[in-house]
């Protein structure tokens, strides 16, 4: 019998959640989402009916296990770089192997043959879909760090809409072949907390047109054709300091950039969860109240300059966490008025608060595969929330957390309202697989800055959330995203209450990549987590004179890996990639 077969056959003895599992399997591949309510004072604790959704088009089923289409098989590699200028060309390189962890639990000989597949879903995560037009960017910070403007963030758009692509060709989990019950993004989905993102974002998770541009719509005004030697400028001669680097020539660079493009939407149901660039300006400013800066978003002048050592007393003060308001932002615009370029005013790079986020999940145009609202409801709204549980499958909870902290600042923390409703949905479902979701990490939850709203409820650290966490056995994993990097850690427990952190790298720096999640039941007191991430469809290979969507994306993948100032070890270790993670069976 091949592996697929008993991979979805349930086997004697399973435990109770297998069964369920079993007995779900219909509803998720049939795409329909589920979602439990959550008040700051109330969590729901019996199911709702499933979520009306559009049911995607059937199509064949990969034949697992299978590599294609995976790092398993292929991952965009250098090729060599041109003329000695530092600019390396893509190309197909040799995959990532999986790699079997067992810190948490023994690795048992023929589990292959016995597992149970519970689950299998796809993490987006810091997508970082960016309007690069917008006013107010920190662009000018480059004069002292080169990574704080990157030659690639015109193809946020195409680029996000090839990695649709590809999770809609591969369906299934490339392991058990059990069809993709969900993508889940894990927050950043935005860049500048901007409308017109906001909008990008939905279309292109759920499908429509969208064109990647802002202000003037005849042509693009923004830093790359401002002349300035400081920023790649594609279309002129100017020998600025990236085509010094090697960046190449590309006349019509940025009219194909600004183009309208179609995303095919998810062909699956998806969820959405918050990060600190979806709920504040810049990611880091708590600044809505700021109407300077509020006009200054939507207004018609933009800051493309500074001096070395005044960007670097500001990127001191921004990493340093000591302007979480943006009030010394506010004035440093202030003192360089002099310096702004003219751009055309757009009242859609207006900030969305969170309600406004949240309304745009529940708009039906917005829909998509379902389910209604992305995870969120009108109880969000009336209660001011974005968090949530979900039905993963029967017998596996998702919960969606929001550590963005509204004080101000891009590491986070979460309050005592959000912990109390966690701890009490964790022991109302003590029967149930429980992964969690988030954007920060255990270790960048460490801002505890009091939350305006709120101001006298404590904030509460990412060590305490791990401490939370591993005091329910039936907590598998926590699933993340935010430092752009691939890390997977164990967190191990004394009393058995032992999960696995898996943190993604995002889709804005190399490399760019989403990662498939399948849960197993090895059905010899262990279960597996299965990671394996993907790419986006576009080719590894580009060519400069290709500027359609397609070739955008595989360009803006290329750029990512050139980009001056980039980490180089965001990939991870091998132990944090392609992966098989087991842990003893609550």
């Amino acid at each position: 019998m091949s592996r697929t077969r008993s991979a979805a056959r349930p086997a004697q003895g399973l435990h109770r959640r297998s069964l369920l599992a079993a007995a779900g399997a219909v509803t998720l591949s049939a795409g329909l989402g589920y979602a439990l309510r959550p008040t700051e004072s109330e969590a729901a604790t019996a199911l709702p009916a499933p979520t009306a959704t559009t049911t995607p088009t059937p199509s064949p089923t990969p034949v697992a296990p299978y590599t294609q289409g995976t790092t398993l098989d292929s991952v965009a590699t250098p090729r060599g770089g041109g003329s000695g200028s530092g600019y390396r060309r893509l190309g197909d390189g040799p995959g990532w192997s999986r790699v079997v962890r067992t810190e948490l639990a023994a690795a048992t000989s023929g589990r292959a043959d016995r597992r149970t597949a519970l689950a299998a879903f796809v993490q987006f995560t810091d997508l970082h879909l960016t309007d690069v037009q917008h006013p107010l960017r920190l662009e000018f910070l480059r004069a002292s760090d080169p990574h704080a403007w990157r030659p690639q963030e015109a193809l946020t758009v195409p680029g996000a809409v090839s990695l649709v692509e590809r999770v809609n060709a591969l369906r299934a989990g490339p392991v058990t072949g059990t069809p993709f019950g969900f993508v889940m993004t894990t927050g950043d989905n935005t860049d500048n907390n901007s409308h017109t993102e906001l909008d990008w974002f939905m279309k292109v998770m759920s499908g429509g047109r969208i064109t990647p541009n802002s202000g003037d719509p005849r042509h693009y005004e923004g830093v790359q054709n401002s002349g300035l030697g400081l920023y790649w400028q594609p279309g002129s001669t100017v020998r600025d300091g990236d085509k010094a680097l090697g960046f190449p020539h590309l006349p019509g660079f940025l009219a194909a950039a600004i183009r309208e493009v179609r995303s095919p939407g998810l062909a699956m149901p998806w969820y959405s969860t918050v990060g600190n660039h979806d709920f504040l300006p810049t990611g880091c400013y708590g600044s809505h109240a700021d109407s300077y800066l509020v006009d200054a978003a939507v207004g018609g002048r933009k800051l493309m300059t500074a001096t070395r050592a005044e960007a670097k007393k500001f990127q001191s003060a921004f990493k340093g966490a000591q302007d979480p308001k943006g009030t010394g932002y506010r004035d440093f615009l202030k003192a360089h008025t002099h310096a702004m370029r003219t751009v055309t005013p757009d009242e859609r790079r207006a900030p969305y608060t969170p309600a406004e986020y949240v309304t745009a999940h529940l708009d039906p145009a917005h829909q998509g595969h379902g389910p209604a609202g992305h995870g969120y409801t009108a109880a969000n709204l009336d209660a001011g929330t974005q968090y949530y549980a979900f039905r993963i499958a029967e017998g596996v909870l998702g919960i969606s957390l929001d550590t963005t902290d509204p004080g101000g600042f891009y590491e986070g923390s979460i309050g005592t309202a959000q912990l109390t409703w966690l701890k009490r949905t964790l022991t109302e479902h003590t029967d149930d697989h429980v992964i969690v979701f988030s954007h920060h990490t255990s270790t960048s939850m460490t801002n505890t800055r009091p939350d305006p709203a709120h101001p006298g409820e404590r904030r509460h650290d990412g060590a305490e959330l791990v401490s939370v966490l591993a005091a329910h056995p039936h907590v598998l994993a926590w699933v993340n995203g935010h430092v752009h990097k691939n890390v997977v850690t164990p967190h191990p427990a004394p009393h058995g209450g032992s999960f696995w952190e898996i943190s993604t790298a995002s889709h804005i720096d190399h490399p760019h990549l989403a990662r498939i999640i399948e849960l197993t039941d090895n059905s010899d007191g262990t279960l597996s987590l299965f990671t394996t991430l993907v790419e986006a469809a576009a080719p590894h290979r580009t060519d400069f004179a290709d500027l359609s969507r397609t070739g955008l994306a595989a360009l803006y993948r290329e750029l990512s890996f050139n980009a001056p100032g980039a980490h180089t070890t965001l990939a991870g270790k091998s132990t944090d990639r392609n992966t098989e993670l087991l842990l003893k069976k609550p």
